[in-house]
């Protein structure tokens, strides 16, 4: 059976609050940190800025300033140059999102189709 690949939304304290996303792909994980945290609604975009990748051992890294928010595993729907869809199977169920790609950096939307829960 394969594994799925990981994701994990740290919380960062210092130096300013915020959060970065992080998805495990090509043994990396890609990381965007996301200044006001993922989206709560499909109207409410966030500014996603791609950082440096990270090691795979960083999925599980926590200090003082520095928290998972939440983690679990991730699946790609559909990809091109300027959007990835994607769904995030955190502790607290399934979100999909998209990454879109700006002219600068990046956007992370919810979409208005959700995954079904299952109980």
């Amino acid at each position: 059976m394969d594994q799925q690949p990981v994701f994990v939304l740290h919380e960062h304290h210092k130096p300013r609050h915020h959060f970065d996303l992080r998805l495990e792909e090509d043994g990396v994980l890609r990381s965007w940190a996301v200044p006001r945290g993922l989206p709560d609604s499909p109207s409410d975009d966030r500014l996603a800025v791609a950082v440096d990748d990270h090691d795979l051992e960083h999925a599980t890294y926590t200090d003082a300033d520095k928290s998972i928010a939440d983690h679990g595993w991730w699946e790609e729907h559909n990809r091109n140059d300027r959007r990835i869809l994607l769904t995030l199977h955190g502790e607290h169920g399934a979100r999909r999102y998209a990454l879109i790609r700006t002219d600068r950096d990046w956007l992370l939307h919810l979409t208005k189709e959700q995954p079904t829960q299952r109980s």
